[in-house]
């Protein structure tokens, strides 16, 4: 007959069980974090974020020109944009456009959580650089 030998004296780990539950909110009382209220971002905030966007997409401001305004209409979670801008003559405007509207449509995105399915650019003026070395007496 054999001999049974006894269990080793090893230390058992510890048990790992289910993760102990997040504190939760003592005034939110098992309310779920979807259903305790709603963030909303105002319209002149969307259209800071859009005109900043803007003056990021474009080279630079024209001299003595103005920056990119927006105006931006929410409904539900889409924004519509509208920007004005003024560009430097001769440079390739539409280019100049898409890139704007491009650039807005994806800041406006990702910094609001908004959808963009219009972004209106409107080019207000042209600064030409011979007009204003004329205005300043330097074109014969």
């Amino acid at each position: 007959m054999a001999a049974e030998t006894p269990p080793s004296p090893v230390p058992s780990a510890p048990v790992a069980g289910p993760p102990a539950p997040a504190p939760t909110n003592p005034g939110a009382k098992g309310i779920a974090p979807g259903e305790r209220g709603a963030t909303t971002i105002a319209d002149r905030v969307v259209a800071k974020i859009a005109a900043q966007a803007a003056r990021e997409a474009l080279p630079q401001v024209p001299e003595g020109g103005s920056a990119p305004h927006a105006t931006v209409t929410v409904h539900h979670d889409h924004a519509r944009v509208r920007i004005t801008l003024e560009l430097d003559y001769p440079c390739d405007i539409g280019g100049q456009c898409r890139l704007v509207r491009r650039h807005v449509a994806q800041r406006v995105e990702a910094l609001a959580g908004m959808a963009v399915p219009e972004v209106a650019v409107q080019v207000e003026r042209l600064h030409s650089v011979h007009t204003r070395r004329a205005a300043q007496g330097r074109l014969r």
